[in-house]
């Protein structure tokens, strides 16, 4: 049964649905009992030679049952699904929250392209395990003794063999499990690979055709595109094999019951019943039931596989949304500070910041003042600190020690949200996506789409608002997606500091001198604090700072 094409059910927190879901299936199991006990009376009645309107009150009860078991695999379906689905979308919310409140500083936070793999393929594979395992276990634990007993009022034979076949099917699933989880999460990180690699792979379509590596980078998408395939292959290996193995003994122990009963009917077997023998009524009511106490097992066989997806997925899950070690200050919060803009003014009193696991601070003692309305360029080599401390003004992550004032205003969790409303950031490549040129400076904060006009005709007066720009600024120059990203960063008229990261470090020297020309026009009004290896876009400053 496809589980997707059932409707929601009615509104329930999702652990009653699914509870109530589980034992409605439970309840539409067990009334199989009656119904069959039914259908084998009738039978025996026919056989009897007993008239129509005799045969008629089985006949409807075993209607009325049949009908109502229908009704009860529905409404179960339904609930089971719709808190599925429900806690589908909890895990996925807070894995996605988890993710956001990560500091882009973390330098143990997911690939974006595991992520994006956990959240999306993998967290599907959790569906199917909910709405289908957990509900099948309860049955496998509730019907099958019920059954037996039922059976065991009749044939005390025919129980044992039952008895004696059940056990064989959960202990060799259980073994099969084992590898079944570990092949599933093998598969699950292969998946999580291949989208990162993929992800960076076409980040870096540009320095891959420049340095001629098209080829190798052909053979390792390759290699790694196989290497899925072999993982993939062993889960269903894995799945085929355990369905096997159930169908052969849920097959063998219905086909021992009927043949013990049709021997004891033709009398050659005249023990195993309570009575010298049974008749065709009760033999054909254990008959009737022998199939269905297999049922739910063949069902949690089948939803094996499901269940080691889906743990696989619950443990990506829960590990995307696990509490992270190094947050982002007052990551979900909404700014409240609604302000006109004005220049902001930034000190820096006793930075100390080290990474997670480093051997020694970037920050040790730092002190820096830069006035309102000023323009500071940040020199140092590659890797000493400029992108860092432009970070930690930015309040995307809170110092070890000392202290970052902006605008007179402490960087704290309780003002990172309202300060980093009032800051600008241009990175080196803005990211840009396939969408008009308003949509890309808007970012969806439509109640600034005159603002974001005036940006564009200030800082992009050739290009009209519906514009189409390809997925990472395809048709567009490198100085245009610069100003694209100064737009976007501008549009809000509350900024009073702009921080730039390089952003004339992939530039000619022509667009790099028209994009310093673009930036300080925009900074007009505003502090602007860059980090660069410009030595003329720092010329342009009023003042250098050298981080030693």
């Amino acid at each position: 049964m496809n589980v997707r094409a059932i409707p929601a059910a009615p509104a329930l927190p999702p652990p009653a649905a699914s509870r109530l879901g589980a034992w409605l299936a439970v309840l539409a199991a067990l009334l199989w009992i009656p119904q069959a006990a039914l259908l084998a009376a009738l039978v025996a009645d026919i056989a009897d030679g007993a008239t129509a309107a005799a045969a008629l009150p089985p006949a409807l009860g075993a209607l009325s049952l049949g009908l109502l078991r229908a009704g009860l695999d529905a409404a179960a379906a339904r609930f089971v699904f719709a808190a599925a689905r429900a806690e589908t979308s909890r895990l996925r919310r807070e894995a996605v929250a988890a993710l956001a409140c990560r500091s882009p500083l973390d330098p143990g936070r997911p690939a974006s392209g595991a992520a994006a793999a956990a959240v999306t393929e993998q967290a599907e594979a959790v569906l199917p395990y909910l709405a289908r395992f957990r509900p099948v276990r309860l049955r496998a634990a509730v019907v099958p003794p019920v059954i037996l007993v039922a059976v065991l009022t009749q044939s005390w034979l025919a129980a044992l063999i039952l008895l004696i076949a059940a056990p064989l099917i959960p202990l060799f699933m259980a073994l099969i499990g084992l590898r079944a989880k570990e092949a599933s999460e093998a598969q699950m990180l292969e998946i999580g690979g291949m989208n990162a690699l993929l992800l960076d792979r076409l980040r870096g379509l540009a320095t891959i055709r420049a340095f001629d590596a098209v080829a190798a980078t052909a053979v390792r998408l390759h290699a790694a595109a196989d290497s899925l395939r072999r993982r993939s292959m062993a889960v269903l290996r894995i799945a085929f094999l355990s369905s096997a193995v159930l169908e052969l003994f849920a097959s063998l122990g219905v086909a021992m019951v009927a043949v013990y009963v049709g021997f004891h009917l033709l009398g050659t077997l005249e023990f195993g019943a309570w009575e010298e023998r049974m008749g065709l009524g009760p033999a054909l009511f254990v008959l009737l039931l022998a199939p269905a106490f297999f049922e739910p097992l063949r069902d949690l066989a089948a939803a094996w596989h499901d269940k080691a997806a889906g743990e696989a997925a619950l443990a990506a899950l829960r590990d995307l949304a696990a509490p992270p070690a190094f947050a982002l200050p007052a990551a979900l919060a909404s700014p409240t500070l609604r302000t006109a803009p004005a220049a902001l003014a930034v000190s820096v009193r006793g930075l100390v910041f080290r990474y997670p696991g480093a051997p020694r601070p970037v920050f040790d003692g730092l002190d820096l003042a830069v006035a309102a309305g000023e323009r500071v360029a940040l020199l140092a080599p590659s890797g000493g600190g400029k992108s860092t401390l432009l970070a930690l003004l930015a309040g995307l992550a809170l110092p070890g020690a000392g202290e970052i004032r902006i605008g007179d205003v402490p960087l704290e969790d309780a003002t990172a949200a309202d300060i980093r409303a009032r800051i600008a950031w241009l990175g080196q490549r803005p990211a840009l996506f396939a969408a008009s040129l308003q949509a890309n400076i808007l970012l969806g904060r439509r109640d600034l789409a005159h603002e974001a006009e005036l940006c564009r005709r200030r800082l992009l007066p050739a290009l009209p608002p519906s514009r189409p720009i390809g997925e990472d600024g395809a048709g567009l120059s490198g100085g245009e997606a610069l100003r694209v990203g100064l737009a976007r960063a501008l549009v809000s008229p509350s900024v009073g500091l702009l921080l730039a990261d390089e952003p004339t470090a992939h530039l000619d020297r022509d667009t790099a001198a028209a994009a310093t020309e673009a930036l300080l026009a925009a900074a007009e009004g505003r502090t602007l604090i860059l980090a660069t290896h410009d030595p003329e876009l720092a010329a342009r400053m009023d003042r250098v700072v050298r981080l030693a």
